[in-house]
């Protein structure tokens, strides 16, 4: 059994698949704890228990999707449910992770279409230390679609550039730059996410500037 915060469709509004209709699947818990996370995805309350086939059965009614986004939290720690659960279900999976559970990704590998991995900033998130964790993660992902995605705010450092940059270009991966957001309002000046984009651009030119669209749109 599995705790789902909840299931719901909308448009993707993240990162190079923004647009596409999905169904998203938030599972409760997560291993880190970032500044500026925004989601509830506690098991405190307000969850339902699913059993692999239960959920797969409940995910695979909606037919009008592009694919089903597994989201928490942090799907990944659930990894032996998903070895069960992932192989019942009928549409492209799209998992969004925060990169540092390369050994459970693993298991899961062969039923992942898409990855959108998060690389942690610790000048965003106030976590110490993830680059270690998010270099053994990249090269797991090899030879599934991936995509890095990097939110940042004005406390982000050149050294911070420096190991994205260094990771796109080992790994081959895009880099998606996020600004952190404020409710529907970027973080930082639209001046200041060009500047950083640039500075990207100097060491790597795989780099996209994509804010939370679903935010402006007000949809979730």
């Amino acid at each position: 059994m599995v705790k789902i915060k909840e299931i719901f469709d909308s448009v993707q509004g993240e990162g190079p698949y923004v647009g596409y209709k999905q169904l998203f699947v938030r599972f409760c818990n997560c291993n880190l704890k970032c500044n500026y996370c925004d989601t509830e995805f506690s098991a405190d309350k307000d969850y339902k228990e699913y059993d692999p086939c239960t959920l797969a059965d409940e995910v695979n009614k909606f037919k009008k999707v592009h694919s089903i986004s597994l989201t928490g939290g942090e799907p990944l720690l659930h990894s032996e449910f998903l070895k069960d659960f992932l192989p019942r279900v009928n549409k492209k999976i799209y998992l969004e992770t925060n990169a540092t559970l390369a050994d459970k990704f693993l298991e899961v590998k062969p039923f992942i279409s898409v990855v959108s991995a998060d690389i942690k900033l610790e000048s965003a998130t106030g976590i110490k230390d993830t680059f270690k964790f998010h270099e053994k993660f990249f090269e797991a992902c090899k030879g599934v679609e991936t995509f890095a995605k990097i939110v940042f705010n004005e406390k982000i450092t050149d050294d911070e550039i420096k190991k994205c940059t260094e990771i796109g270009k080992k790994f081959n991966i895009e880099l998606i730059l996020q600004p952190e957001m404020t409710d529907e309002s970027m973080a930082v000046s639209t001046e200041f996410a060009a500047k950083i984009l640039d500075k990207f651009l100097e060491e790597y030119q795989n780099v996209r500037l994509i804010a939370q669209m679903h935010k402006f749109l007000n949809i979730r």
